[in-house]
């Protein structure tokens, strides 16, 4: 299996925080930098480490090991210096991906133009929404119909391959519907498939799913 990942984020407003409470949800360390001792302290039962302190210092925050993290989201926002200067230090410790909130498209451009991987925007994008993105690796979610449930395609796994539908029990197992195939996204949706052939490599599936149950199942690597 996957070494667990490590993410970092740098401010717990409520965007922040928000993100941080869905994070903890998953098999993942979660370490969080923030100046005001109350939003520390009120996410400090939930992830690995919360730390008090100005998300501007370099050097605690590679005291705190944010240079071992596989992804750091600077949740500061407003402060367009912060930001740059949060964005900076992170390019410094190497962080092989970094995400940036803006408040506005012109922040947008120029966190972009500075290095940052991807740019968020909190009146389009929900703290659980953009945690879900943070995590997942092979699901493309096509449509969210609800709260709940998804319209998804992804690639056939690889422990999949030579089952079939029916053997694999997708239904029971991952809370499951799959309603078609195709061999490249965007072709024609093949939706007379049979359940009982074995799939084939590479081959794309469309499902309806409860989106929680099938995203934990990526998130956690158990799909190769």
């Amino acid at each position: 299996m996957a070494q667990q990942q490590t993410i970092g984020i740098l401010g717990l407003g409520v965007f922040g925080m928000s993100v941080a409470f869905e994070l903890s949800q998953y098999d993942v360390d979660v370490i969080a930098v923030d100046s005001n001792p109350e939003h520390v302290q009120e996410v400090s039962d939930y992830i690995t480490n919360s730390v008090v302190g100005d998300v501007n210092d370099l050097e605690l925050l590679e005291m705190i090991g944010l240079n071992q993290c596989d992804l750091v989201l600077i949740g500061i926002g407003s402060n367009l210096a912060s930001s740059v200067l949060a964005l900076m230090n992170c390019k410094k410790l190497k962080i092989p991906r970094i995400i940036a909130k803006a408040k506005s498209r012109t922040y947008e451009e120029i966190l972009l133009e500075l290095g940052a991987d991807q740019v968020i925007l909190p009146e389009q994008d929900s703290g659980i929404r953009v945690a879900s993105k943070i995590m997942r690796s092979k699901i493309e979610e096509i449509l969210r119909l609800d709260d709940h449930t998804s319209l998804l395609e992804f690639r056939c796994p690889q422990e999949w391959v030579g089952k079939s539908i029916l053997e694999l029990d997708l239904r029971n197992t991952y809370d499951l519907n799959v309603i078609g195939t195709r061999e490249e996204p965007g072709e024609i949706l093949n939706s007379r498939f049979d359940i009982h052939e074995p799939l084939e490599k590479d081959v794309f599936m469309v499902a309806v799913a409860s989106s929680h149950t099938f995203e934990r199942h990526d998130y956690l690597n158990h799909f190769t």
